[in-house]
């Protein structure tokens, strides 16, 4: 499964007919021991965390001079790498040198939304902290690295992601917000909990329907996420 949706349009389906939809999920695609097999210079130091080894090449007269954002066949950069690596002291390196942090890979996700999704707050925390945004569109759904890790109940990332003004009601094309993911892709439990309390004290709207007209409110009923619907109510929702 290559995206963190389910596969969202199964997941939109099963939704549509009141079903929940939650199962384990994978992240984008990280790459497999045989992409890393054949790896070579940032790419290949940008996975080990080599930092010693991208100074060097960084710093090489050679002509024409190293690419910072080479793309492997995935269209992944050496920050994609290393982000997906947990490689925190490579990003520092890379980004020094003056990596683009924002670019996305073949499915369009961006290093902070690769962070997010493996709920990996330390390298987001680093990525944030180098001038990575938050406020990106990423993903086939033209979502957001905070709607992706409101569907997984990440509720930590959430809260990162809302301090470096993550849009909060960004609507992706399956026609959903992070209030609405954490509600209909989430299992209701202490963690979708919490991210959907940060949203809602962060001022996330909790009237936005979903594509069938249903609010927020109505979906936490429907799947009788009682603590949900308590806070929702409390917030206004409808």
């Amino acid at each position: 499964m290559k995206s963190f949706y389910l596969h969202a349009l199964v997941a939109s389906m099963l939704v549509s007919l009141g079903w929940m939809a939650c199962a384990p999920v994978r992240a984008q695609v990280a790459p497999s021991a045989a992409e890393v097999a054949r790896y070579t210079g940032l790419h290949a130091a940008a996975h080990s965390g080599d930092v010693a080894v991208i100074d060097k090449l960084l710093s090489a007269r050679t002509s024409p001079p190293v690419n910072l954002d080479a793309r492997d066949a995935y269209g992944r950069t050496p920050v994609h790498v290393a982000a997906f690596a947990r490689q925190r002291a490579a990003l520092r390196a890379l980004a020094k040198a003056g990596a683009n942090l924002e670019l996305l890979e073949n499915d369009r996700y961006d290093a902070v939304t690769i962070a997010a999704v493996a709920d990996d707050e330390e390298t987001l925390r680093v990525l944030l902290s180098l001038g990575a945004s938050a406020r990106l569109t990423t993903s086939i759904y033209d979502g957001t690295a905070l709607i992706a890790a409101a569907h997984l109940g990440h509720d930590g990332v959430v809260k990162q992601l809302i301090a470096a003004k993550a849009p909060l009601d960004h609507v992706n094309n399956l026609h959903w917000t992070a209030v609405i993911e954490s509600i209909v892709l989430g299992n209701g439990g202490p963690r979708h909990q919490e991210t959907l309390r940060a949203l809602l004290a962060a001022g996330a709207n909790p009237q936005l329907k979903d594509r069938n007209g249903a609010t927020p409110l109505q979906l936490a009923q429907a799947r009788g996420y009682t603590e949900m619907v308590r806070m929702l109510q409390k917030a206004g929702a409808r």
